[in-house]
């Protein structure tokens, strides 16, 4: 029986790389790959051949037959997809994913070349795949984390309880060992050293520090206690180290999110999710304690617009229905066609639902537009208009989630734009905005170049464009060549940064984190403290 991708896909499109069929779509050549949930197998086309779940980096792909979750709804799904979109191109005509990537000519005696890459999530590490792994260049890649474990997005943005997801760190890891790949963990570009001198000891610079901002609400009260951006509650309870000591009112019986994306479902999920649930998951102690006593009863999710325009992804969506314990319910009624689009009839089918008496609840509201957040000095109330009719209503809530998009941050000395939220770039290479002017050896990858979307695939192909810009001016010769040797580097970082730590220091604390999961029953246990980390590395190397 065919293979079909499931809930789990990254979109990195490894598998349309070695499907001999072209049966995997959209690929990265296509228009619709940008904005697709997920990638999709045709059931027709499909060899059954496995090459696909062979490569998958997170488990996302099985075949049709096996006995996984909503396995009937994912072949409906990936059917639905190519009844849609009907393949042009025959069978057995290969497409390849995009007219960049790893190049296969040999070079006899290829120039160094040494990037910088500022940030450790999958953006920065699809960019040192794809210079690494190239056979036409020869490159060095320094790595700079500011804080002292790796993983960005993978390590404190995924859901705990989406652990197939974050085994990606797989394809990281294997990039970290490679040659010429080196480590600067704990290191503070801009802080302990700057980024000129970064430069002088590169090529290039890579600035891949995702968005470590968030989008506001504008509306009054946004500010009060209990009324936090979603990107906060996510960092907390995945053991962001900045975020370790935050404290969220957990004593209220409904919470309100204001969004209706994947984060949003994420933080109502892991809001009404049990204490034996969240403890097979590497969500981080803290977050499990505060979360074993939990009063929230109910998480109610907010859309401005209505049910046809839900910004979450369909697999996300089926799979929250099946959650034990938890009812999703629709507040108001869903109408969808026997043409409706899968998500609009999966929410039709939870708008037809009814409570379980004992229950939690993540009631689904859409139409509904946040007006104010009413309390005297913390959190009570939201007030909300409909946004079809213009009524007023009042929802009791003692926390408000704002889960309305991701904003990167500025970077000191380049070109900024507000709007976007992301360094001015074409293609990945830095210019001035008013000009298009290039600023010499500085690039972009990942959410911090084209805003906060797709998913951690994505940055795959991100990456690949910037790397393809970097190159395509180093061969013209617009990249000046390092002043300073590696070695230098490394004694500038040790002078500036004594506690900075390594690849090594890195593997060590990621084995102490995996085996501390193993005695508990759980994928890992996080470490959170700088501290801890450090004498978890050192111990290591002794």
């Amino acid at each position: 029986m065919a293979y079909v991708v499931t809930q789990n896909c990254c979109n990195d499109a490894t598998c349309v790389a070695v499907c001999p069929v072209d049966c995997i779509h959209p690929t990265p050549a296509e228009r619709e790959y940008k904005r697709t949930e997920m990638l999709y197998i045709d059931p027709a086309a499909c060899i059954d051949c496995g090459a696909c779940s062979d490569v998958c980096p997170v488990d996302a792909i099985v075949p049709g037959d096996a006995a996984a979750p909503d396995i009937d709804r994912y072949r409906e799904i990936n059917s639905e997809y190519f009844e849609r979109n009907p393949r042009t191109s025959p069978s057995g005509a290969h497409v390849q994913p995009l007219p960049v990537g790893l190049a296969t000519a040999d070079v006899a005696h290829p120039p160094v070349l040494r990037v910088a890459i500022v940030g450790s999530g999958p953006s920065a590490f699809y960019a040192a795949e794809e210079l690494l792994a190239r056979r036409d260049i020869a490159a060095e890649v320094t790595m700079f984390e500011r804080l002292p474990v790796a993983g960005g997005l993978v390590r404190f943005g995924v859901a705990p309880d989406h652990w197939h997801t974050k085994t990606v760190d797989r394809v990281f890891d294997r990039t970290a060992r490679r040659d010429g790949f080196t480590f600067h963990l704990g290191v503070d570009v801009g802080r302990d050293v700057t980024i000129d001198e970064v430069l002088a000891h590169h090529h290039a610079v890579i600035h891949a520090s995702g968005a470590a901002g968030d989008r506001r609400l504008g509306v009054p009260g946004e500010d009060l206690t209990g009324s936090h951006a979603a990107r906060e509650f996510v960092a907390w309870y995945n053991g962001h180290p900045e975020h370790a000591d935050r404290a969220f009112d957990l004593t209220a019986r409904r919470a309100v999110v204001v969004g209706n994306g994947n984060v949003a479902l994420d933080v109502a999920r892991i809001l009404v999710s049990d204490r034996e649930t969240l403890g097979r998951t590497d969500i981080a102690d803290h977050a499990l304690a505060a979360l074993a006593v939990s009063r929230i009863e109910e998480v109610v999710v907010l859309g401005r617009r209505g049910p046809g325009h839900a910004a979450c992804t369909t697999p996300e969506l089926l799979a929250l229905g099946s959650l034990p314990g938890i009812d999703v319910l629709v507040e108001g009624p869903v109408t969808a066609g026997p043409e409706a689009p899968t998500k609009l009839k999966i929410l039709a089918e939870y708008s037809r639902r009814e409570a379980t008496p004992g229950n939690k609840r993540i009631v689904l509201r859409f139409g509904t537009a946040p007006r104010e957040v009413l309390g005297a000095d913390r959190t009570e109330a939201l007030l909300v208009t409909d946004t079809d009719v213009g009524t007023v209503d009042r929802i009791e809530c003692g926390m408000v989630l704002r889960a309305v998009g991701y904003r990167g941050l500025p970077i000191a000395g380049l070109p900024f734009d507000e709007t976007a939220g992301t360094v001015a770039n074409v293609s990945g290479r830095v210019v001035e905005p008013g000009t298009g002017q290039p600023v010499a050896g500085h690039y972009v990858a990942g959410w911090i170049k084209r805003g906060a979307t797709g998913v951690i695939g994505t940055n795959r192909y991100c990456a690949a464009e910037t790397v393809e810009a970097l190159l395509d001016d180093h061969r013209v010769g617009l990249l000046a060549a390092p002043t300073v040797s590696a070695a230098d580097l490394t004694a500038l970082v040790r002078a500036r940064q004594p506690a900075s730590l390594g690849g090594a220091d890195w593997r060590a604390i990621d084995r102490y984190e995996r085996a501390r999961g193993r005695e508990a029953g759980r994928p890992r246990i996080k470490i959170v403290d700088a501290g801890e980390a450090a004498v978890v590395a050192g111990a290591a190397t002794k």
